[in-house]
């Protein structure tokens, strides 16, 4: 990310709550430190950055992002404040520091970033962050429903009743549940049936939320300004349309990556630990986006098996123009390569996984910033 380039002469720090803001802003030629509490409406705040800047000179803002989102951001800047919504784990605290309050949360920020200290977050469009919340939605149904079906099974292993299929969560096992419903727990006391029914109920619920879901990300999938880097992103094994618009739009700007950083930025490399002549790797970092990485982790399994390019991948092909296909079928037969040197090498599998992953996030890259 480039350097600030500071024209303006005061600096505003905002320790934004949801019920208050803390603000303090510093008169960068005088040294005065001006503070107040405001209420949360973006027009307060935005008339108190106007107020200061009137009477010190132009300002340029800061808060943490956080839970109250990037509304205030868009306020500032549409009136043509300039903003950095900070990212927290990049804070720099004194070590000693042992009395933290809101008012000197405020003043931080506004020292940080005068001396250019804080490091930006990327402010995403009203269409993005209503894209992301659908399919966040989506991911918690998916969450959800592992709950709703573990808390069922379990349900039934207490009781001895244990399904002897080898799949389950499909239609024979669904008949199985209701045929125990029917006779396997006839003998059950009246709160264990109550229970089933409750559970049975959840998974049910849980699957038309999620259906209801999926439709409506595919609806948006073909039809959007996320559409292009969805088909292409789809050029890859493991990665369907839901896979790819969800990466698309956690990931939005992939200009602002390399085939490099945006490993780094998935928060799968490894940590590090080095001092002098010693270099100590350890596991990946976690950092960044934690949904794109999982995305990511899930499909790198599906490059483990034997690469045969099928109707189903043809079919993605043909959305996308033949130099992007060809980059994607070289992506999957350098991925599907690369796990049988790990296997050879006999890597643990869950450690080669996450190698694989971290080169498709380059190969998504590579074909997300394609035009």
């Amino acid at each position: 990310m480039e350097a600030l380039v500071f024209n303006e002469v005061t600096t505003i720090g905002l320790d934004v709550h949801a019920r208050s803001i803390r603000a303090a802003a510093i008169d960068t030629v005088t040294g005065e430190v001006i503070e107040a509490k405001l209420p949360p409406e973006n027009e307060e705040v935005l008339g108190w950055v106007r107020a200061i800047a009137a009477d010190h000179g132009p300002g340029h803002a800061a808060y943490e992002a956080g839970p109250t989102g990037f509304g205030l951001a868009r306020k500032l800047q549409a009136a043509g404040i300039p903003v950095t919504v900070a990212a927290p784990s990049k804070i720099i605290r004194p070590p000693g520091e042992r009395v933290k309050t809101d008012a000197r949360d405020a003043l931080l920020l506004a020292r940080l970033l005068r001396m250019d200290e804080l490091v930006a977050v990327r402010v995403p469009s009203e269409a993005e962050e209503a894209a992301r919340d659908l399919v966040r939605a989506r991911d918690d149904a998916r969450t959800d429903l592992l709950s709703a079906r573990h808390r069922l099974s379990k349900l039934l292993l207490r009781r001895g009743i244990v399904y002897d299929g080898t799949v389950t969560w499909n239609r024979p096992h669904d008949a199985w549940l209701r045929r125990v419903r029917a006779g396997g727990l006839a003998d059950a006391k009246a709160g264990t049936l109550a229970a089933f029914d409750a559970g049975y109920g959840a998974v049910t619920a849980i699957l038309a939320r999620r259906d209801r879901l999926d439709q409506q990300i595919t609806t948006m999938a073909t039809s959007s300004e996320f559409t292009g880097v969805t088909n292409r992103l789809a050029c890859l094994r493991g990665i369907s349309t839901l896979t790819g618009f969800a990466l698309a739009v956690e990931i939005g700007d992939w200009h602002r990556f390399t085939g490099a950083t945006i490993a780094a930025y998935l928060g799968l490399v490894p940590s590090e630990h080095s001092s002098g002549g010693s270099r100590s790797l350890g596991p990946i970092t976690k950092t960044g986006n934690t949904h794109a990485r999982r995305l990511l982790i899930e499909s790198a399994w599906h490059h483990k098996a034997r690469y045969a390019p099928g109707k189903t991948m043809t079919d993605r092909w043909a959305k996308v123009p033949a130099l992007v296909a060809a980059r994607g079928d070289a992506g999957n037969r350098r991925l599907h390569h690369r796990w049988q040197v790990l296997t050879t090498k006999h890597k643990k599998h869950t450690v080669a996984n996450t190698a694989i992953a971290r080169e498709l996030a380059g190969w998504c890259w590579s074909l997300a910033v394609m035009d």
